[in-house]
């Protein structure tokens, strides 16, 4: 064990510390999630017991299709909440929707903490990883407004993807209007067709979950395509990791 580092980093426990007046602290990532009641799942952006380190969640309230159009009329309340998780000290902050996407230029500037607004934020790195001959397969909840002027918000475009609606999917009914029981077991049969539908498809080379809500279901997906699968959960983990560093521990 490096007990150097155990002592350093007692030493600056023992420290004088000086903090901005907060009531809580040690909320690192701040989660901007819509106000839609529905069963969330371990798994789902909207269900703290997902992550292994507290996050802190802001509630904006206007209804869902409004965010998969980019309504400009909400742009305030997003970026009134962003600035509302920064005051309380989180160190990045993300939206629990992939369509949130269409207001990521617009939190970025309201707030000094790194942004990254969609799970869709990905979507530059998996096309700099992935076979450039192989298409990226995208399951959205509303494939209609999955398009280039969203897109254009996390510095890409519609080339190479293959976007597969699931919204449509009479399980997925509760998620997208928001109704209090969900069919699991149904939507789970659903999306098991949907992935062997993909892994049929030999031109796709890698697979991203734009809903927050389908993080739950990547392990099944990616069992039965053995496809790379990025989601929401991927991307939080990746910025947890880079705004809150470990101190590695061992022998050598």
């Amino acid at each position: 064990m490096n007990w150097k580092s155990v002592l350093e980093n007692e030493e600056q426990i023992r420290g004088v510390h000086t903090t901005p007046a907060r009531f809580t602290a040690g909320y690192a990532i701040g989660i901007i999630a819509v106000h839609l009641i529905y069963p969330k799942l371990p798994g789902n952006v909207a269900n703290a017991t997902t992550y292994p380190f507290p996050v802190l969640y802001r509630e904006v309230d206007f209804e869902i299709e409004r965010l998969f159009s980019g309504d400009p009329s909400i742009e305030g309340m997003i970026t009134d909440a962003a600035k509302d998780l920064e005051r309380s000290g989180v160190r990045a902050i993300i939206g629990a929707c992939g369509y949130f996407a269409h207001f990521q230029d617009a939190v970025r500037e309201a707030v000094s903490v790194p942004v990254f607004m969609s799970s869709l934020c990905q979507l530059p790195m998996i096309k700099q990883a992935v076979d450039t001959k192989k298409k990226i397969a995208v399951l959205a909840a509303s494939g209609d407004n999955l398009n280039d002027d969203l897109l254009k918000h996390v510095g890409t475009d519609m080339k190479r993807l293959q976007v597969i609606s699931i919204g449509e999917l009479e399980s997925f009914s509760a998620i997208r209007w928001g109704r209090e029981t969900l069919d699991n077991g149904a939507l789970i049969s659903e999306l098991e067709d949907t992935a062997y539908r993909i892994a049929d498809d030999k031109e796709i080379g890698a697979i991203l979950l734009e809903c927050s809500d389908l993080p739950p279901y990547a392990r099944m997906i990616q069992g039965i395509t053995g496809l790379p699968v990025f989601d929401f959960n991927t991307m939080i983990d990746m910025v947890y990791h880079s705004v809150v560093q470990k101190t590695y521990l061992g022998y050598f």
